[in-house]
């Protein structure tokens, strides 16, 4: 291994493929509105989320989220609903997600189309450096469990809902897919179903970068240098606009450090050179290493399913995750479609994944 070619390609899986979208060289293809669709009802609330309270970066703890309501929902006052927690990928947050996947009309069209009346929530996870990680990090807060017990306590509170796991759909995109493959695998007594889209981040991700060995120390240097001078996590990000923040975000979730302010994150290089300590950290926090730890968790899935595009760098390590639960003998679908990490994200959500929760989530109080 050449230790001048390691340096934080993870970030780049971040924010390579999507990166080309926000130039305008990527689109979603949005599917055509299908004809009567019933509309859905759209709430944006705040939640509360006791699990992001202190966190070291002051991200905000009372956070933005986004109710899809079934069109049936007001007019039946007892009937009670399954709930899909649909998390969004790195750089956006809920209400951009909403524009990617093209919700609600997505969400129309899937029950117009014969998909089963569900409840969609999107929370927002976007940090300072915009992307939480869905980790668990004392300088971000506790982005997994807000979403496995934060959001899910105050949507089966707040809505009528079937709060039983076997009623409750886990799914992302990117790094949404990351975080829903994470959490999923941590907690299938919370969601009964998992979906996960183009998941960024499965390994640990050391060895890649555009340039060469010289240019990627330069490059680990200078960040160095710029995290050295920042006096405060908001100057970090303000000096890294948009996807430059990668490198910090995953800093912050995988390598927090609570004695080294005002950053409270430890970086993997010192003088551009790769520290095995802090990589070793980056490595826990990687589905396929340790994937292996939670195969009793993923066999109590009702169903799992995973896509990717034929034109996603991210389809490597995705097919790898496949063949994992194959190997075991985990029963889940797996499909590599025509596109890149954006194009067919709206086409995806409405004509594949509520259709798939629609058939593998329990629509009625006595499933278990």
């Amino acid at each position: 291994m050449n230790i001048m070619k390691l340096f934080f390609a993870c970030a780049f899986a971040i924010a390579i493929a999507p990166a080309t979208q926000a130039t305008g060289q990527v689109q979603t293809n949005v599917p055509d509105p299908v004809p009567g669709a019933k509309p859905a009802t759209v709430e944006h609330i705040k939640v509360h989320c006791a699990a992001l309270e202190g966190n070291l970066e002051g991200d905000a703890v009372d956070r933005d989220v986004i109710v899809f309501l079934p069109p049936g929902y007001a007019n039946d006052k007892k009937r009670r609903y399954p709930v899909v927690y649909a998390l969004h990928g790195y750089s956006i947050g809920a209400e951009q997600w909403t524009h990617e996947i093209h919700v609600p009309q997505t969400i129309e069209g899937a029950f117009a189309t014969g998909a089963q009346e569900m409840i969609v929530v999107l929370p927002d996870s976007k940090t300072i450096y915009n992307g939480s990680m869905y980790s668990s990090s004392v300088t971000t807060g506790d982005f997994e469990k807000f979403i496995w017990h934060d959001v899910v306590a105050y949507i089966d509170a707040h809505y009528r809902t079937i709060p039983n796991r076997t009623s409750r759909g886990l799914v992302g995109h990117s790094m949404g897919g990351y975080g829903a493959s994470r959490i999923g695998m941590k907690h299938p007594d919370v969601f009964g179903a998992l979906y996960v889209m183009s998941p960024c981040c499965m390994s640990s991700m050391v060895g890649g970068g555009p340039g060469t060995a010289d240019q990627i120390k330069e490059r680990a240097i200078a960040s160095e240098r710029k995290v050295a001078a920042a006096k405060s996590p908001a100057e970090l990000a303000a000096q890294s606009p948009g996807f430059a923040s990668a490198q910090y975000a995953t800093a912050a979730a995988w390598a927090p450090n609570p004695k080294n302010p005002p950053l409270y994150f430890d970086l993997p290089t010192k003088d551009g050179v790769l520290q095995p300590d802090i990589v070793a950290k980056y490595t826990a926090n990687s589905p396929l290493a340790f994937v292996d730890q939670y195969i009793g968790n993923l066999k109590q899935y009702r169903a799992i399913s995973m896509d990717v595009g034929d034109q996603d760098g991210l389809r490597f390590d995705a097919t790898k995750l496949h063949t994992i639960l194959d190997n075991y003998g985990i029963a889940n679908s797996f499909e590599i479609y025509s596109g890149t990490h954006v194009s067919a994200v709206a086409d995806r959500f409405q004509n594949h994944v509520l259709p798939f929760f629609s058939k593998n989530l329990c629509f009625t109080a006595d499933c278990r």
